[in-house]
């Protein structure tokens, strides 16, 4: 009996062993580059007049922090809140936020945490923290504009992690309607446009580190959270502009995206939503995008503006124009 409780005992501890082994493996040495350049993501980006941007300002989060925004006063009855995408910062929506503003929309632009402003970049505490944030955001300022229709615009990853705020409950009840433009829903949505895929070209614009992920989502699961703040997702940005951000956490790629389940999301928002894509989006199939958000509830219209490609929807005149249009 003393043998045979021996052996299962040392057979456990191999296991477990070979099980750490092979964890530490993957979290030390399952690391990617960032991939090449991607000119048609971040080159309207690039090109954007920062004349009339407002400077920054700052509201103090649950955690004491004091987090950077831009704010775009008018005398209408609106307010939007804009989220950028993954990497960004507020300069990328300075635009979309000064053609709102000129149409009597009062506009917010966080830099969400770990980007732009907010030091370090790519990370969060953890997972949530930016829903926080979000939260908090909106409960400092909603008090000056409680008579006020409170949009929550988000672009790309933004407009992902705009889609699961708008999921949860009580957080998605603190605007009245939620913009989502080019959403990336998650890497594997069919959406998303595949390598080799053409017309337009699809363009990478993360490179993740799939080994590390998979040994941090392993860890995960049984409780440890001590290197949830490793990269995991580089981002091909100029080395240059010191507003961008090169590379994400684990805990922060977790964070700013939607659920794993994003048809849920979709199913659970109690708000009203409206969707844009660009025609000619290089990261996201528009055909296929429209299907899933109709698939899971037709009542969320879907508009595909001709022409624009993914960083066009929120810099390029003509898709500026159709999203100020959504706000009347």
């Amino acid at each position: 009996m003393k043998t045979c409780l021996k052996r299962i005992v040392r057979a456990l501890c191999i296991s477990l062993l070979s099980w750490s082994a092979a964890v530490a493996g993957l979290v030390a040495f399952g690391t990617a580059k960032p991939p090449a350049a991607a000119a048609g993501i971040s080159g309207p980006f690039s090109r954007i007049d920062t004349r009339g941007m407002p400077a920054l300002l700052r509201y103090e989060a649950r955690d004491g922090a004091l987090l950077s925004y831009r704010k775009y006063p008018a005398s209408g009855s609106q307010v939007a809140v804009l989220l950028h995408g993954s990497a960004g910062s507020s300069v990328d929506m300075h635009p979309l936020a000064l053609a709102l503003q000129q149409a009597g929309v009062t506009v917010f632009v966080p830099d969400l945490r770990g980007h732009g402003a907010n030091r370090p970049h790519g990370d969060v505490a953890y997972v949530g923290q930016l829903d926080d944030d979000l939260a908090d955001f909106i409960t400092t300022k909603k008090p000056e504009y409680s008579d006020s229709t409170w949009t929550i615009l988000g672009f790309s990853s933004g407009a992902a992690f705009g889609l699961r705020f708008a999921a949860e409950s009580p957080a998605g009840q603190r605007a009245d309607r939620y913009v989502l433009v080019s959403p990336y829903l998650r890497h594997d949505a069919p959406s998303v446009r595949q390598a080799g895929s053409s017309k337009p070209a699809a363009q990478s614009w993360a490179s993740p580190s799939v080994g590390r992920i998979i040994g941090l989502t392993m860890l995960n699961h049984v409780g440890v959270h001590a290197w949830d703040g490793l990269p995991v997702l580089a981002f091909p940005v100029p080395e240059d502009v010191d507003s961008t951000t090169r590379a994400y956490s684990w805990r922060m790629q977790r964070n700013f995206a939607a659920d794993d389940d994003y048809l849920a999301d979709i199913r659970r928002v109690g708000r009203c939503v409206q969707v844009l894509v660009g025609g000619s989006d290089e990261i996201l199939d528009p055909e296929k995008l429209k299907s899933e958000f109709k698939s899971q509830r037709p009542d969320i219209p879907v508009a595909i503006i001709p022409g624009m490609g993914h960083s066009d929807m929120v810099t390029r005149p003509d898709a500026i124009l159709a999203l100020v249009a959504a706000f009347k």
